[in-house]
């Protein structure tokens, strides 16, 4: 598939951990072309993500997760509704919904998935930047930098 900063137009190329995990791919796949607008982590480092309303018709559960994301790593976490605070919903529009998908990658070292009000916050890895990590790392970098607004993160099939 491939990853996109739409605004920066920059963009890489991930490969589907199917082996890894078979159910994340299929329900991410099946659930293509996805986008929302661009956040840079707080806490976990060297991390964007992008939020968009819940789109597997079952929740693939825990497979192949981490902690500790390395560069390239393309990772989906499932929250319920009651998992993220009030403010953090309001800001990020999405205080309606019963839960959310956060469809996120790693661009650089040291990550470390620990979120100070719940703990532990441990995502599915199930896809690899395969082509692209150093321009795509330069641009995420830059939304920290210089910021996010205006920027979305989009996910595509790459169709061969």
């Amino acid at each position: 598939m491939t990853i996109s900063l739409a605004k920066r137009g920059v963009s890489c190329v991930a490969e589907l951990l199917e082996k890894d995990a078979p159910r994340t791919c299929a329900a991410v796949w099946n659930a293509l072309p996805q986008e929302g607008d661009i956040y840079h982590a707080k806490y976990a480092r060297n991390e964007v993500y992008a939020m968009v309303p819940r789109f597997a018709e079952e929740e693939p559960g825990q497979e192949n997760p981490t902690v500790t994301p390395i560069p390239g790593d393309v990772v989906y976490f499932s929250f319920d509704g009651g998992m993220l605070d009030r403010q953090f919903k309001e800001e990020k529009g999405i205080d309606q919904l019963p839960g959310v998908i956060d469809l996120a990658i790693f661009y650089g070292r040291n990550n470390l998935l620990l979120n100070g009000d719940v703990g532990w916050v441990p995502g599915n890895v199930y896809a690899t930047i395969v082509e692209g990590l150093d321009r795509m790392a330069e641009a995420c970098h830059d939304v920290w930098r210089s910021g996010s607004v205006g920027e979305r993160l989009v996910y595509r099939r790459l169709e061969q």
